[in-house]
């Protein structure tokens, strides 16, 4: 069978699909509804299915629609992220990788990894966000990313997941506790103070470590803040309201009126690990995993 559907056709159909209504869908894309209806009528009988149920002016997907749009949504971005290319090529750029990172990866890890890779890529544009665990995965399954450095144990079946660090925790203190390195003997001389952690949502199984470390002091911490940014924590110990745990990499920021105690005598340990979606196209992104 021969398919004489057009690229418009997609992005109709994506549209209505997304709205689930035809005279918003038609207001999105800047023509008349029944202009609209008809060209999805004419997808419809192109393709040989039902895309959308209709009834007491409800719009529904099938399940042949659903799926279409999963797919039509994967192709539009991997065809843009082609373009894009071939713009970048046009301004002189050989290509773009798009990084994905939690805070901690970017004091040692991705400053290095790129001065390493530009000496022989100097023509590659980096886009660089800084973005929790969980939306760097949709990021990834979408090709809104091309890679992620993550603090997470599994990821879903479609991804590729690397170790490239593993360290120790940290204490985090204000400056001036009365305990510090000399007097340190246990996680249990905080029993009683308020803690300052990462939030579940940045990592469920990292918030999970964080708590098997508690559970072996035999004491349920006091969580007085949740939060997704070190920066937040520093300050809120920096000014007395409690104190934190810390992978040792986010050790090394300035600037506070803090101080850490390394925790190497227990067994829990953190890993920095880069994601990648295994069905990207992208030629930067295998050179970029031979460099990891």
């Amino acid at each position: 069978m021969s398919y004489q559907i057009e690229l418009r056709h997609i992005r109709y159909f994506l549209a209505v699909a997304e709205e689930l209504h035809f005279r918003k869908a038609a207001e999105k894309l800047f023509i008349s509804q029944p202009g609209l209806s008809r060209q999805i009528k004419l997808l419809e009988e192109e393709l040989g299915v039902v895309l959308f149920e209709r009834h007491n002016r409800k719009v529904v997907l099938t399940k042949v629609g659903e799926y279409l749009k999963t797919e039509f949504s994967l192709q539009l971005k991997t065809l843009s992220h082609t373009l894009d290319n071939a713009k970048l090529l046009h301004d002189g750029k050989k290509g773009e990788l798009k990084i994905g990172y939690v805070g901690s990866a970017m004091q040692d890890v991705i400053p290095n990894l790129l001065l390493s890779f530009e000496k022989n890529h100097p023509d590659i544009l980096f886009n660089l966000k800084e973005i929790d665990n969980q939306k760097q995965i949709e990021d990834l399954l979408s090709f809104s990313l091309d890679v992620g450095f993550v603090r997470l144990e599994r990821v879903p079946r479609n991804l590729d997941i690397k170790v490239i660090l593993k360290e120790n925790f940290c204490l985090v203190l204000p400056e001036n506790h009365l305990i510090n390195e000399d007097n340190f003997k246990s996680l249990k001389q905080f029993k009683e103070d308020s803690f300052i952690l990462f939030d579940s949502k940045y990592s469920a199984s990292y918030y999970e470590k964080v708590m098997q470390i508690f559970d072996d002091c035999c004491f349920t911490p006091l969580v007085s803040h949740n939060t997704i940014h070190s920066s937040s924590i520093f300050k809120l110990v920096e000014n007395g309201f409690g104190i934190s745990i810390i992978p040792k990499s986010l050790a090394k920021k300035r600037g506070y009126k803090i101080k850490f105690i390394e925790l190497e005598m227990i067994s829990q340990k953190t890993t920095l690990s880069v994601i990648w979606n295994k069905k990207n196209t992208n030629p930067i992104l295998n050179d970029v995993l031979k460099l990891l």
